[in-house]
């Protein structure tokens, strides 16, 4: 296989990763969207993302974008300010290279580098074995199953939890004087 190259996603990246999650909402039931937004949509949401701080990555295999991956908060609230939610997305030409391990890795690893304490999984669908298992090959733990919250494609999806401390997760107080995302 290629090299992969992971770096901080920019605007060029953005057609590439609306086609990506295009797909994903046209065909599968990682996210519970059912309409793919437009290129202004994500590129909004990217905006909003990488203005805030947070991380927002690609993958890329012979220099083609074949992944993303990003960090946002978890809930508004600011008892939460130290939890994010990722999401990690892939082209389906490229799954089960290793590509969304090593995505996620490096998510970890830039939100644990910014202070935050704790990353959720939201994974759509409790039979996307692959999302399940990337998440638990980098050390999330599964928390629950929110059954049937979602209706895709004519039945009834569950949601998977998954958790995973990072810099200390709550074995240590947070600095409170730092300046994380958001």
């Amino acid at each position: 296989m290629s090299d992969i190259e992971i770096r901080t996603a920019v605007a060029a990246d953005l057609p590439a990763i609306t086609a990506i999650y295009d797909e994903a909402v046209r065909n599968g039931t990682a996210t519970f969207e059912l309409i793919p937004p437009d290129l202004a949509e994500m590129t909004r949401r990217f905006e909003s993302l990488a203005s805030a701080g947070f991380p927002y990555l690609v993958a890329l295999l012979d220099g083609r974008v074949v992944g993303y991956a990003y960090a946002a908060l978890y809930r508004t609230r600011p008892a939460y300010r130290f939890t994010v939610e990722n999401s990690v997305y892939l082209d389906p030409a490229t799954h089960r290279r290793g590509i969304g391990t090593r995505l996620l890795q490096r998510l970890i690893d830039d939100c644990e580098a910014q202070g935050f304490r704790q990353i959720i999984a939201v994974i759509g669908d409790s039979a996307n074995a692959g999302s399940i298992g990337v998440h638990a090959k980098t050390g999330f733990q599964m928390i629950g199953i929110h059954p049937d919250v979602g209706f895709k494609f004519g039945r009834w999806l569950d949601i998977v939890m998954m958790q995973r401390a990072i810099g200390g997760g709550a074995q240590t107080l947070p600095d409170e004087s730092a300046k994380l995302p958001g």
